[in-house]
């Protein structure tokens, strides 16, 4: 793969957004696990591998087809290849500090690890003065938290893919 054809995918990938949180791209997420590109007899043939935040995840054929979408506009991509891949499953781990920031701007706190705990800062005032309300938030991905300090519920990504 030419180096300006993988900046070309990179900024196409970038510019996929997470279906319901449209400050974040798949690629600030950590979604994107392998991307090549083939030479074939009129282009190229790119494959991409997506990493699901959660199993079962409502948001896929969505994410394939703006994924599908954005790196068909490519110049010289003749083909395009998504698939999802379960094994290693998504964890938080992945996102990237752009990503966390603009989890934050979206009012979703990014989670963290810290001496094998799930730690949620909150993400309008940063306190750790947090409670859980609910596991289960308004996607599989995400909870229901509470700040003690501003006292502002907000949203949290779980750490890990198959975290029930």
């Amino acid at each position: 793969m030419t180096t300006t054809l993988h900046h070309a995918i990179r900024e196409a990938l970038n510019g996929v957004k997470d279906p319901e949180i449209d400050s974040v791209s798949i690629l600030d997420l950590g979604m994107v696990e392998t991307m090549d590109a083939e030479a074939t007899e009129h282009g190229y043939l790119v494959r991409v591998t997506l990493l699901p935040t959660f199993l079962g995840c409502p948001a896929l054929e969505i994410i394939k087809k703006n994924t599908e979408s954005a790196l068909q506009v490519i110049p010289n991509v003749e083909q395009v290849d998504v698939q999802f891949r379960f094994d290693p499953p998504w964890t938080s781990d992945r996102i990237t500090e752009q990503g966390m920031q603009g989890l934050k701007a979206f009012g979703i706190a990014p989670p963290r690890f810290e001496q094998g705990k799930w730690e949620i800062d909150c993400p309008y005032c940063g306190s750790t003065y947090v409670t859980m309300e609910n596991l289960f938030g308004p996607t599989a991905c995400r909870s229901i938290l509470y700040c003690k300090s501003c006292k502002n519920p907000f949203e949290a990504m779980k750490p890990v893919s198959t975290l029930m």
